[in-house]
């Protein structure tokens, strides 16, 4: 069967892990493996208080940046917070590209928008920023910002094309998937509302060869420029997206049946992490249900799969789809509304599960690539319909080569409701098979998008209601992993948020759970161009920071551009503190003397 393959594809090689045991896993007595250097508790005692930040200081923010510098970002952000400007902003363009000419058009790009948010045209020529920066205490995650300038029309082409499968185009196959996780021909075009990602269409399988070989020379170029650099990598980039779909249905219906077991004994409303239910209670359930023979289930609930208490919870239940039991043979869950049991993964052809294979290979490929150069892998997060599939091979990556620490970074939306749930699991998850969680915390790229593909397509809305609830969500699982660190030295965590309080609350936890910088497991990241007064205090202060770098030619990413314009009119409208600084700053050279400050 597919699915079988899927893990069977990932983990060939690999030595089995431990069964998970279901004793609970508490705080005071973390994995085996997993616990604090000896002494450390005693080595903080002797070292420095958690250095102080000082966000107001203009001087400081702007010590690495020369005066003409500060005069483009004051220019560039100030267009980029008007809303008139911005809504023509791709007429403007193309009138300018007309009046002055390729060469003169180019020049301009470099002197304002390109020169603010993108490194450089090639992998040589973003070094001397990278260098610059790493001097002033801050590191690159590296990105190739080229995308595809596809028209409306041939992006939902190509979407529709290769979201379907052989099975769904017959007729046969579509309405087995939820509605969440079928193509929609409204929202074929994903780039629609979405302005802070980038976004992959599938063409055939030699164009996702070409990302991989992109992904590739990112890496290398990290390696390169650093010892301890960040590559980000997107999955929807590395093949057919029919497959991403199928698979987060099959997850997350398995989810599902899981929640409908613990309604009937009598355990729902709990957190999906202290939701357990009773072995005995279970099997008898799914024995009426006609899944398999009573002998079968039996075998699927022993001591060896799921020790010695009689219960089992989430992690437990999903562990039984993988490729280690024999319950991924049946893969069938019953419909609640039609009461029948159903298959919960379509038949694919074979060229589709050559698809799926090569998939796995790129990945593995990329991770292969990054752990020879010492380079840790980001997978970005995505749009709901693909995330989980993308959570799940990710913690795939992460059980292979997070052994001794963490290679492969998951991605959290802290904008999702089920956020803290999917943190605490893979928390938990790690704790118990012993590999090093490692994790970047977001608060989203696609509310917009997901919220109108919610109502249109008739499922429930997956955003948090408000900004503030989405702010909420993120603290609590920021402060969930950072407790986690304080008991395993091993575990790594990114704030990626140009939110100032969610900076200022990192930092208050990290003195209260005596997280040091020194330890280097929480680290910042903010975008090349963006809060600088946030990232540059952080890395002078010591604290490990690092600008997400897009490269690239002038002309290849204008849409990216576009977009991060767009973007940053949200941020940047109510961003006023951002441009007081920079005139501040600039004000007081004038006063000074110091127009001509040369970075040192």
């Amino acid at each position: 069967m597919a699915l079988r393959r899927i893990f069977l594809a990932l983990r060939s090689g690999v030595p089995r892990l431990a069964p998970l045991s279901t004793a609970p896993a508490t705080r005071e007595q973390p994995a085996a493996g997993q616990r604090a250097v000896p002494g450390r508790r005693e080595a903080e005692a002797a070292r420095p208080t958690v250095p102080a930040v000082d966000f107001s200081n203009a001087q400081e923010a702007y010590r690495s940046r020369r005066s003409w510098e500060l005069a483009r970002s004051l220019l560039v952000l100030r267009l980029c917070a008007s809303p008139a400007l911005l809504a023509r902003h791709e007429q403007l363009l193309h009138l300018a590209r007309r009046l002055l000419g390729q060469r003169l058009f180019e020049k301009l790009m470099k002197m304002t928008f390109y020169g603010q948010f993108v490194a450089g045209e090639d992998q040589e020529s973003i070094q001397p920023l990278i260098q610059h920066n790493r001097a002033f205490g801050v590191g690159s995650i590296l990105d190739y910002g080229v995308e595809e300038d596809l028209s409306p029309e041939e992006a939902e082409r190509q979407e529709m094309e290769s979201c379907t499968s052989a099975a769904e185009k017959e007729g046969s196959g579509t309405g087995k998937r939820e509605r969440q996780y079928q193509a929609h021909r409204a929202f074929g075009d994903r780039r629609d509302g979405v302005f802070s990602a980038r976004t992959y269409f599938y063409a055939n399988e030699a164009k996702c060869d070409s990302h991989m070989e992109t992904f590739l020379r990112c890496i290398e170029a990290s390696g390169e420029a650093s010892d301890d650099g960040f590559s980000a990598i997107k999955l929807t980039a590395l093949g057919r997206p029919q497959f991403l779909l199928q698979f987060s249905d099959v997850l997350t219906k398995w989810r599902q049946f899981f929640h409908q077991m613990a309604a009937e004994q009598g355990k729902a409303g709990l957190a999906a992490v202290d939701t357990r239910l009773e072995v005995a209670v279970l099997q008898e359930s799914v024995a009426k249900m006609g899944i398999a023979s009573r002998t079968e289930i039996e075998n699927w609930f022993t001591t060896e799969t799921l020790g010695v208490s009689g219960t089992l919870d989430l992690l437990d239940w999903s562990s039984l789809i993988d490729s280690r039991t024999e319950l991924s043979k049946h893969l069938v869950v019953p419909n609640m509304q039609t009461g029948q049991l159903e298959p919960l993964l379509s038949r694919f052809t074979e060229e589709e599960e050559l698809q799926m294979t090569r998939m796995l290979q790129r990945m593995d490929i990329l991770a292969k690539k990054a752990a020879e150069a010492g380079v840790r892998l980001m997978v970005d997060a995505e749009q709901t319909y693909f995330q989980p599939a993308i959570s799940r091979l990710t913690l795939e990556m992460q059980r292979r080569f997070n052994v001794e620490k963490p290679l492969i970074f998951g991605t959290y939306q802290c904008y999702l409701k089920d956020a803290y749930d999917n943190v605490t699991l893979d928390v938990q998850l790690a704790r118990r098979e012993g590999w090093c969680f490692g994790a970047k915390l977001v608060r989203g790229a696609y509310m917009a998008q997901e919220r109108a593909r919610a109502v249109e397509i008739g499922y429930e809305d997956p955003i948090n209601p408000t900004y503030e609830a989405t702010s909420a969500m993120y603290h609590r699982c920021l402060d969930y992993v950072l407790e986690e660190l304080m008991h395993n030295a091993k575990a790594e965590v990114m704030v990626a948020s140009h939110n100032e309080d969610t900076v200022r609350f990192t930092l208050r936890r990290m003195e209260e759970l005596g997280l040091h910088p020194a330890d280097r497991q929480v680290s910042f990241g903010q975008l090349l161009g963006m809060c600088d007064q946030i990232s540059f205090p952080l890395g002078q202060a010591g604290f490990p920071v690092y600008k997400y770098v897009p490269y690239g030619p002038v002309m290849e990413v204008l849409p990216y551009l576009s977009r991060r314009a767009l973007e940053n009119s949200g941020i940047l409208m109510g961003g006023q503190r951002q441009r007081q600084l920079l005139w501040q700053e600039l004000m007081r050279r004038l006063r000074t003397g110091g127009l001509f400050h040369r970075p040192a």
